[in-house]
């Protein structure tokens, strides 16, 4: 027997379409919700991203400043120790040759003078190329790009290098010192009061190795750099 379609049926219809489309609108709002929620995620994240981004730059740039800033103070040192020192240099060829005893008395004492003005400079310039370098491995950590941890290594190696020259012209001006002390008059010819062979080879080893860490240092550490410079390294952008 076919049921009549009555006025309940109706009604019942209806409230089946009216909870059908209820659960399809709460069922499409859920997934817009979540879909916002999704997207603020991911802004969220951008936004940690792009704030991380910027404080490493920032960090990047503060420290690689400061590592120049030390680099620049460490030259300047070293610079103002080689002028006393190559002062100091040509004074003792001159006093080798000296036969006036009041003469070499004063080129001894100007001598003494000069190389401990280029100790002390020869040792806050290593100083200060000790904490360059440091600076400078500690910038390496406030950036992710290879090409510029080579240029930060290059720069590395520059205050390695500075740091071993100052240290050797240290040495050397010490037995210079030394020798010139030792410088007297002895039948109208300038000889030494003392055995200085020891003093003499080790200025002689000193200078030679000198040279050499020299060459390291301007021709291929700052060739290095150079090059870099000149490709655009920028360090205002990491």
């Amino acid at each position: 027997m076919v049921r009549v379609f009555d006025k309940n049926m109706f009604i019942m219809l209806i409230s089946i379409m009216i909870g059908v489309i209820i659960i399809t609108y709460f069922v499409a709002d859920i997934q817009r919700r979540a879909q916002v929620e999704s997207l603020e995620s991911e802004k969220q994240v951008l936004r940690s991203e792009k704030l991380q981004i910027e404080e490493m730059s920032v960090n990047f740039t503060n420290s690689f400043l400061k590592s120049s800033v030390l680099l620049d103070l460490a030259r300047e040192d070293r610079a103002a120790g080689n002028l006393p020192f190559d002062l100091a240099s040509l004074k003792y060829s001159t006093a080798l040759s000296i036969l006036n005893e009041t003469s070499l008395e004063t080129y001894k004492e100007e001598i003494y003078i000069d190389c401990d003005d280029a100790i002390n400079n020869y040792s806050i310039s290593r100083l200060n190329f000790i904490a360059s370098k440091a600076k400078f491995e500690e910038t390496k950590g406030f950036t992710t790009y290879e090409n510029y941890h080579t240029l930060l290594d290059s720069y590395i190696k520059l205050c390695e290098s500075g740091s071993k020259l100052t240290f050797l012209r240290q040495n050397a001006s010490t037995f210079l010192k030394y020798l010139a002390e030792n410088l007297t008059i002895v039948d109208n010819n300038v000889t030494y009061e003392t055995n200085v062979s020891f003093l003499l080879e080790n200025y002689s080893i000193t200078l030679g190795l000198y040279a050499e860490e020299a060459a390291n240092y301007e021709e291929i550490y700052e060739k290095e750099i150079a090059e870099y410079d000149i490709i655009g390294f920028d360090p205002i952008n990491r």
